[in-house]
Protein backbone atom coordinates (compact mmCIF):
# COMPACT_ATOMS: atom_id res chain seq x y z
CA UNK A 1 0.00 0.00 0.00
CA UNK A 2 2.84 2.60 0.95
CA UNK A 3 4.27 1.91 -2.23
CA UNK A 4 1.23 2.28 -3.93
CA UNK A 5 0.17 5.74 -2.34
CA UNK A 6 4.09 6.83 -3.12
CA UNK A 7 3.30 6.35 -6.69
CA UNK A 8 -0.18 7.99 -6.55
CA UNK A 9 1.89 11.27 -5.15
CA UNK A 10 4.19 10.70 -7.99
CA UNK A 11 1.89 10.84 -10.76
CA UNK A 12 -0.31 13.54 -9.49
CA UNK A 13 1.22 15.18 -6.90
CA UNK A 14 5.22 16.04 -6.53
CA UNK A 15 6.77 16.06 -9.43
CA UNK A 16 8.13 12.57 -10.65
CA UNK A 17 11.81 13.44 -11.55
CA UNK A 18 13.00 9.94 -12.06
CA UNK A 19 10.11 8.62 -14.38
CA UNK A 20 10.56 12.65 -15.97
CA UNK A 21 14.51 12.05 -17.14
CA UNK A 22 14.27 8.32 -17.79
CA UNK A 23 11.56 9.41 -20.60
CA UNK A 24 14.43 12.56 -21.72
CA UNK A 25 17.19 9.76 -21.26
CA UNK A 26 15.39 7.19 -23.89
CA UNK A 27 14.73 9.98 -26.18
CA UNK A 28 18.29 11.05 -26.23
CA UNK A 29 19.72 7.26 -26.41
CA UNK A 30 17.14 6.82 -29.20
CA UNK A 31 18.73 9.06 -31.54
CA UNK A 32 21.98 8.31 -30.67
CA UNK A 33 21.53 4.76 -31.48
CA UNK A 34 21.43 5.79 -34.97
CA UNK A 35 23.13 8.70 -34.91
CA UNK A 36 24.51 8.35 -38.67
CA UNK A 37 21.04 8.96 -39.64
CA UNK A 38 20.27 11.25 -37.23
CA UNK A 39 22.95 13.91 -36.96
CA UNK A 40 25.76 12.65 -39.47
CA UNK A 41 22.93 13.11 -42.25
CA UNK A 42 21.70 16.69 -41.46
CA UNK A 43 25.44 17.85 -41.16
CA UNK A 44 26.47 16.05 -44.38
CA UNK A 45 23.43 18.04 -45.89
CA UNK A 46 24.40 21.37 -44.55
CA UNK A 47 27.92 21.20 -45.71
CA UNK A 48 26.70 20.47 -48.87
CA UNK A 49 23.99 23.23 -48.93
CA UNK A 50 26.94 25.70 -47.93
CA UNK A 51 29.22 24.20 -50.68
CA UNK A 52 27.00 24.60 -53.40
CA UNK A 53 25.82 28.38 -52.35
CA UNK A 54 29.45 29.44 -52.05
CA UNK A 55 30.15 28.17 -55.84
CA UNK A 56 27.52 29.35 -57.44
CA UNK A 57 26.36 32.33 -55.12
CA UNK A 58 29.02 33.34 -53.14
CA UNK A 59 31.71 35.00 -55.06
CA UNK A 60 29.41 36.91 -57.06
CA UNK A 61 26.39 37.94 -53.75
CA UNK A 62 29.44 39.92 -51.77
CA UNK A 63 29.49 40.98 -48.03
CA UNK A 64 25.92 40.86 -46.68
CA UNK A 65 25.47 42.59 -43.35
CA UNK A 66 29.43 43.12 -43.79
CA UNK A 67 30.63 39.25 -43.98
CA UNK A 68 30.68 37.04 -46.70
CA UNK A 69 27.73 35.36 -47.96
CA UNK A 70 28.90 31.76 -46.81
CA UNK A 71 29.28 33.58 -43.36
CA UNK A 72 26.06 35.00 -43.38
CA UNK A 73 24.36 31.73 -44.41
CA UNK A 74 26.06 29.25 -42.45
CA UNK A 75 24.58 30.54 -39.06
CA UNK A 76 21.09 30.67 -40.56
CA UNK A 77 21.83 26.60 -42.32
CA UNK A 78 23.00 26.09 -38.72
CA UNK A 79 19.53 26.78 -36.82
CA UNK A 80 17.73 25.65 -40.28
CA UNK A 81 19.03 22.13 -39.23
CA UNK A 82 18.38 22.46 -35.39
CA UNK A 83 14.67 23.28 -36.10
CA UNK A 84 14.23 20.37 -39.07
CA UNK A 85 16.13 18.19 -36.03
CA UNK A 86 14.59 18.68 -32.96
CA UNK A 87 11.08 18.60 -34.74
CA UNK A 88 11.60 15.20 -36.53
CA UNK A 89 13.06 13.66 -33.12
CA UNK A 90 9.60 14.00 -31.35
CA UNK A 91 7.40 13.93 -34.01
CA UNK A 92 9.06 10.55 -35.10
CA UNK A 93 9.50 9.33 -31.85
CA UNK A 94 5.66 9.23 -30.70
CA UNK A 95 4.19 8.71 -34.08
CA UNK A 96 6.19 5.35 -34.52
CA UNK A 97 4.95 4.69 -31.15
CA UNK A 98 1.43 4.96 -32.14
CA UNK A 99 1.43 3.00 -35.67
CA UNK A 100 3.46 0.15 -33.61
CA UNK A 101 1.12 0.20 -31.21
CA UNK A 102 3.58 0.64 -27.85
CA UNK A 103 2.26 4.00 -27.41
CA UNK A 104 0.54 2.67 -23.95
CA UNK A 105 4.41 1.72 -22.62
CA UNK A 106 5.01 5.30 -22.24
CA UNK A 107 1.34 6.23 -21.38
CA UNK A 108 0.63 3.42 -18.42
CA UNK A 109 4.16 4.71 -16.32
CA UNK A 110 3.13 7.41 -13.40
CA UNK A 111 3.91 9.99 -15.54
CA UNK A 112 1.75 13.35 -15.86
CA UNK A 113 0.70 15.31 -19.01
CA UNK A 114 3.60 17.96 -18.19
CA UNK A 115 6.39 14.98 -17.19
CA UNK A 116 5.15 13.51 -20.89
CA UNK A 117 5.58 16.76 -22.47
CA UNK A 118 8.67 17.87 -20.81
CA UNK A 119 10.62 14.59 -21.34
CA UNK A 120 9.92 14.89 -25.65
CA UNK A 121 10.92 18.25 -25.27
CA UNK A 122 14.21 17.68 -23.79
CA UNK A 123 14.58 14.68 -26.42
CA UNK A 124 14.22 17.75 -29.19
CA UNK A 125 16.17 19.95 -27.50
CA UNK A 126 19.57 17.64 -27.20
CA UNK A 127 19.18 16.66 -30.75
CA UNK A 128 19.08 20.24 -31.73
CA UNK A 129 22.12 20.80 -29.31
CA UNK A 130 24.08 18.43 -30.74
CA UNK A 131 23.62 19.74 -34.10
CA UNK A 132 24.50 22.85 -33.31
CA UNK A 133 27.44 22.44 -31.10
CA UNK A 134 28.95 20.63 -33.93
CA UNK A 135 27.49 22.90 -36.71
CA UNK A 136 29.52 25.98 -34.45
CA UNK A 137 32.52 24.30 -34.28
CA UNK A 138 32.65 23.68 -37.90
CA UNK A 139 31.72 27.69 -38.72
CA UNK A 140 34.63 28.50 -36.30
CA UNK A 141 37.48 26.03 -37.43
CA UNK A 142 36.38 26.03 -41.16
CA UNK A 143 35.27 29.88 -42.01
CA UNK A 144 37.37 31.55 -38.75
CA UNK A 145 33.85 33.26 -37.60
CA UNK A 146 33.69 32.61 -33.59
CA UNK A 147 30.68 32.97 -32.09
CA UNK A 148 30.08 36.65 -31.10
CA UNK A 149 27.54 36.18 -28.23
CA UNK A 150 27.33 32.16 -27.52
CA UNK A 151 25.28 32.82 -24.23
CA UNK A 152 22.48 34.00 -26.98
CA UNK A 153 23.10 31.19 -29.30
CA UNK A 154 22.38 28.84 -26.77
CA UNK A 155 19.08 30.05 -25.37
CA UNK A 156 18.20 30.20 -28.96
CA UNK A 157 19.06 26.62 -29.59
CA UNK A 158 17.01 25.96 -25.98
CA UNK A 159 14.05 27.84 -27.18
CA UNK A 160 14.04 27.31 -30.47
CA UNK A 161 14.69 23.45 -29.96
CA UNK A 162 11.64 23.32 -26.98
CA UNK A 163 9.06 25.20 -29.98
CA UNK A 164 9.89 23.02 -32.76
CA UNK A 165 9.84 19.68 -30.28
CA UNK A 166 6.24 20.59 -29.13
CA UNK A 167 5.18 21.20 -32.86
CA UNK A 168 6.24 17.52 -33.34
CA UNK A 169 4.62 16.31 -30.04
CA UNK A 170 1.31 18.44 -31.75
CA UNK A 171 2.32 16.94 -35.58
CA UNK A 172 2.35 13.58 -34.16
CA UNK A 173 -0.68 13.54 -31.85
CA UNK A 174 -2.87 14.55 -34.51
CA UNK A 175 -1.54 12.17 -37.39
CA UNK A 176 -2.83 8.94 -38.02
CA UNK A 177 -0.27 7.94 -39.70
CA UNK A 178 3.04 8.49 -41.41
CA UNK A 179 2.17 9.72 -44.49
CA UNK A 180 0.16 12.92 -42.62
CA UNK A 181 3.30 13.59 -40.76
CA UNK A 182 5.33 13.98 -44.10
CA UNK A 183 2.53 15.74 -45.43
CA UNK A 184 3.01 18.94 -42.63
CA UNK A 185 6.50 18.46 -42.44
CA UNK A 186 6.96 19.08 -46.63
CA UNK A 187 3.96 21.65 -46.76
CA UNK A 188 4.26 23.18 -43.43
CA UNK A 189 7.52 22.88 -41.66
CA UNK A 190 9.93 23.33 -44.84
CA UNK A 191 8.29 26.04 -46.45
CA UNK A 192 8.40 27.76 -42.99
CA UNK A 193 12.22 27.56 -42.15
CA UNK A 194 12.92 28.38 -45.79
CA UNK A 195 11.23 31.56 -46.43
CA UNK A 196 12.79 32.90 -42.91
CA UNK A 197 15.52 34.87 -43.84
CA UNK A 198 18.03 31.11 -44.10
CA UNK A 199 19.89 31.91 -47.58
CA UNK A 200 18.53 36.30 -47.28
CA UNK A 201 18.25 38.89 -45.60
CA UNK A 202 14.83 39.66 -44.96
CA UNK A 203 15.69 44.00 -45.51
CA UNK A 204 16.24 42.94 -49.23
CA UNK A 205 11.98 41.56 -49.78
CA UNK A 206 9.45 43.46 -50.53
CA UNK A 207 7.05 44.85 -47.61
CA UNK A 208 4.75 42.26 -48.14
CA UNK A 209 7.11 39.58 -47.34
CA UNK A 210 9.41 41.36 -44.89
CA UNK A 211 5.42 41.41 -42.98
CA UNK A 212 4.71 37.72 -43.72
CA UNK A 213 8.58 37.21 -42.13
CA UNK A 214 7.96 38.78 -38.87
CA UNK A 215 4.80 36.75 -37.86
CA UNK A 216 7.06 33.63 -38.82
CA UNK A 217 8.37 32.09 -35.57
CA UNK A 218 11.00 30.27 -37.12
CA UNK A 219 12.49 33.40 -38.76
CA UNK A 220 12.84 34.92 -35.12
CA UNK A 221 14.78 31.44 -34.78
CA UNK A 222 17.08 31.97 -37.71
CA UNK A 223 17.78 35.22 -37.18
CA UNK A 224 18.63 34.77 -33.52
CA UNK A 225 21.13 32.12 -34.24
CA UNK A 226 22.77 34.54 -36.71
CA UNK A 227 23.05 37.52 -34.23
CA UNK A 228 24.73 35.10 -32.20
CA UNK A 229 26.91 34.02 -34.47
CA UNK A 230 27.73 37.56 -36.20
CA UNK A 231 26.55 39.60 -34.02
CA UNK A 232 24.25 41.25 -36.69
CA UNK A 233 20.21 40.38 -37.32
CA UNK A 234 17.38 41.39 -38.81
CA UNK A 235 15.72 42.01 -35.23
CA UNK A 236 16.15 42.32 -32.12
CA UNK A 237 17.42 39.45 -30.69
CA UNK A 238 15.26 40.02 -27.17
CA UNK A 239 11.88 40.50 -29.01
CA UNK A 240 13.17 37.70 -30.93
CA UNK A 241 13.74 35.27 -27.88
CA UNK A 242 10.73 36.62 -26.47
CA UNK A 243 8.71 35.75 -29.22
CA UNK A 244 10.56 32.34 -29.43
CA UNK A 245 9.97 31.54 -25.94
CA UNK A 246 5.74 32.48 -25.90
CA UNK A 247 5.61 30.86 -28.92
CA UNK A 248 7.10 27.40 -27.03
CA UNK A 249 4.73 27.92 -24.07
CA UNK A 250 1.91 28.32 -26.25
CA UNK A 251 2.35 25.00 -28.45
CA UNK A 252 4.07 23.28 -25.25
CA UNK A 253 0.45 23.78 -23.53
CA UNK A 254 -1.73 22.38 -26.08
CA UNK A 255 0.45 19.41 -26.19
CA UNK A 256 -0.35 19.05 -22.21
CA UNK A 257 -4.25 19.38 -22.89
CA UNK A 258 -3.80 17.35 -25.66
CA UNK A 259 -1.96 14.16 -23.54
CA UNK A 260 -4.21 15.30 -20.66
CA UNK A 261 -7.02 14.57 -22.67
CA UNK A 262 -5.96 11.62 -24.97
CA UNK A 263 -6.29 13.16 -28.08
CA UNK A 264 -6.10 11.08 -31.06
CA UNK A 265 -3.86 8.57 -28.52
CA UNK A 266 -4.63 5.69 -31.44
CA UNK A 267 -3.48 5.88 -34.66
Amino acid sequence: MAELRQMGQRRFGRMNWLGLMTLAEREIRRFLNVWSQTLLAPLITAGLLLLVFHLAIGPRRGEVMGVPYIIFIAPGLMMMTVIQNAFANASSSILSAKVQGNIVDTLMPPLSPFELVAGYALGAVARGAFVAVVMALGIVVFFGQGITHPLWLVGFVIAGGAFMGGLGICASLFAAKFDQLSAITNFIITPLAFLSGTFYSVQDMPPVMQLLSHINPFFYIIDGGRFAVIGQSDSSPVLGLAIVVASALAVLGLCWRWFKTGYRMKP
